[in-house]
């Protein structure tokens, strides 16, 4: 019994999820701001630096959760679900990330309306992650269980919306524009940004499983 009484117990997961919560919204956020002021050179380059700001504080979280499962003997939900879920949360702040590099390295010049609506609904996705996320440590309370469904279905709606924005989007590019290397660069973006939410989906499904355990 002593022995059990000295093992490291629970950790602080859930207070390391909610901050790697706000770096995501921090980064969506950031970036939201840097395809709106795309045309200002210094705004752009002052956001896309938040961005980045805010994936390497995200993966100071990541690093901490996986020294943490190495220290901790009994974990508040399965050890499997904590590293999914970290890992599935950092993969949104890299693809933010790669999407705002992307756009540097490809010299894109101008926003068009499809990377806006694409952007705005993966940031309202990641708003969704976070908000999903703070209610893991009262996810065995009947309310707070069916508020975090609520919330997964919320982000599966979005990525729904992300994938029918991105085949109208492929649609009318492949139409319409003349310019093969334009072409070929808003492609990628597209796909980026489309991945964001698929990646937040992938969090909304770690979270209903981790709901439907311990309901």
């Amino acid at each position: 019994m002593l022995f059990g009484k000295l093992l490291p117990r629970e950790g602080n997961f859930f207070e390391l999820f909610n901050q790697h919560g706000d770096f995501i919204v921090s980064g969506a956020r950031s970036f939201i701001l840097l395809i709106q002021n795309y045309a200002d050179l210094s705004l752009r380059e002052k956001y896309a630096n938040d961005v980045g700001t805010a994936e390497r504080g995200a993966d100071r979280i990541t690093a901490e959760v996986n020294r943490l499962l190495h220290k901790t003997f009994i974990t508040p939900i399965g050890r499997e679900q904590i590293h999914g879920l970290i890992n599935a949360m950092d993969d949104i702040l890299d693809l933010l990330q790669d999407a705002s590099e992307t756009m540097s390295l490809y010299d894109v010049r101008a926003m068009t309306e499809d990377i806006l609506r694409l952007g705005d609904i993966s940031a309202k996705c990641c708003e969704r992650v976070q908000h999903a996320v703070s209610l893991l440590p009262k996810i065995s309370q009947p309310e707070t269980a069916e508020a975090a469904i609520k919330t997964c279905e919320e982000i599966d709606r979005l990525e729904s919306d992300a994938d029918r924005v991105m085949r109208s989007a492929m649609s009318k590019l492949f139409r319409e524009e003349k310019d093969v290397r334009e072409l070929i660069k808003l492609k990628a973006i597209y796909e980026l940004l489309e991945s964001i939410s698929d990646r937040c989906e992938d969090v909304a499904n770690l979270i209903e499983g981790v709901v439907l355990e311990n309901a």
